[in-house]
């Protein structure tokens, strides 16, 4: 069942990663650089300061980065626990795929990039909101187009994707319950 599941995975694999062409590969690779989306955050932390104010938007920001470091570190749990290789570390799919990454590193189960975007769209889409209607669809949309750049790049399988992304959407989700369990029960009784 495990083989017959890792066999699909890597079809979907090859048929995903070679719908890109060389024209494509520098705006993908630019997709998936983690500092590429500094603007998009500093203007979500606006966001949360004008919304919130002060006390909670320095609470939102530690708690992002507790979110991104328990991202992380899960998936390298994963990825040495598991040790799944990743597509483009093979030599008999580096024959039939297509590699647009910059490097290649040994495993990629579950991948990490994909986990810290659903986070994040998650945390901050529930976050906003309130004030907001349409921004949690849109940060959605945002974190499956920076999974999917990992698929492009010939570096991830479709399920090092969807579990990063079931991963990240938990802890995002999580995260945000309780940033908002110590807003209410710290930072209001302050004021």
């Amino acid at each position: 069942m495990i083989e017959e599941l890792l066999t699909y995975d890597t079809e979907l694999f090859l048929f995903l990663n070679k719908l890109g062409s060389e024209t494509w590969d520098g705006v993908w690779r630019i997709v998936t650089h983690k500092f590429t989306w500094t603007p998009l955050y500093v203007f979500l932390l606006y966001l949360v300061f004008r919304n919130y104010g002060l006390k909670p938007t320095i609470l939102v920001m530690l708690c992002a980065v507790l979110m991104i470091t328990a991202t992380d570190q899960l998936a390298n749990v994963f990825k040495y626990g598991f040790e799944r290789p990743r597509p483009c570390s093979l030599p008999e799919l580096k024959e039939t795929m297509r590699f647009a990454a910059v490097r290649c590193s040994e495993f990629g189960y579950f991948s990490a990039h994909a986990a810290s975007a659903m986070a994040a769209a998650v945390f901050l889409g529930l976050l906003l909101k309130p004030y907001y209607k349409y921004l949690p669809f849109v940060l959605l949309f945002w974190a499956v187009l920076v999974a999917y750049s990992r698929i492009y790049l010939g570096v991830h399988y479709p399920l090092d994707i969807i579990t990063g992304m079931f991963f990240g959407g938990l802890i995002g989700w999580f995260v945000y319950r309780l940033q908002k369990l110590l807003r209410i029960r710290f930072l209001f009784l302050q004021s």
